[in-house]
């Protein structure tokens, strides 16, 4: 039993789990994805009162937030107890791109150039982080949803809306890593 936590699992293992998800899901009735917590938490809080978008009733998406807490519940028990420690090996070409652009330790999962407390207090690391957020904040709320929202739960549904959501995540995706990336650092 060990062996079997301690080592990956099948790449199709996930799959199989989402799509027994999505059919349990479809069969209730539920459409899946995780910004739709904010709109529910933000009407728990009481923004509702203020703003149109957040009244309605919140007590039919709690399944949602339960959902959202088992997410965050099982990504801190896959960390701390299903991980082994490994570091992420790139590749050398890979290895010098990132030395170019001036991140000192490119093998880390996160680059603390971008997420560590130190890029928080600088101006620059600040504003990405901002601008990131708003971005992120408006699209998601222009797409009238997140990726796992469209990705998952709207293609399964096939939904052209989704479809034409996921194209253009991808399109950002790459637009961010190939022209505006090397252009920031």
């Amino acid at each position: 039993m060990k062996e079997f936590i301690m080592n990956p699992w099948p790449w199709w293992f996930s799959g199989v789990l989402i799509s027994g998800i999505m059919l349990f899901l479809l069969f209730f009735g539920k459409t899946f994805g995780i910004s739709s917590n904010l709109r529910t938490i933000c009407s728990i809080a009481g923004a509702g009162k203020k703003v149109e978008f957040f009244r309605f009733d919140w007590k039919k998406q709690v399944w949602n937030l339960v959902f959202l807490t088992g997410a965050i519940i099982g990504g801190f028990i896959a960390h701390h107890f299903l991980t082994i420690d490994s570091t992420v090996e790139l590749s050398p070409k890979t290895v010098a791109e990132l030395n170019e652009l001036g991140f000192e330790k490119p093998t880390a999962n996160q680059p603390s150039e971008l997420f560590g407390l130190d890029a928080l207090f600088t101006f620059k690391g600040f504003f990405i982080l901002a601008l990131g957020g708003l971005l992120v904040g408006f699209g998601t709320r222009y797409a009238g949803g997140c990726t796992s929202g469209h990705a998952i739960s709207g293609l399964s549904n096939l939904q052209v809306p989704s479809l034409i959501a996921v194209v253009g995540f991808f399109i950002g995706g790459l637009l961010m890593t190939y022209i505006f990336f090397p252009f920031i650092f």
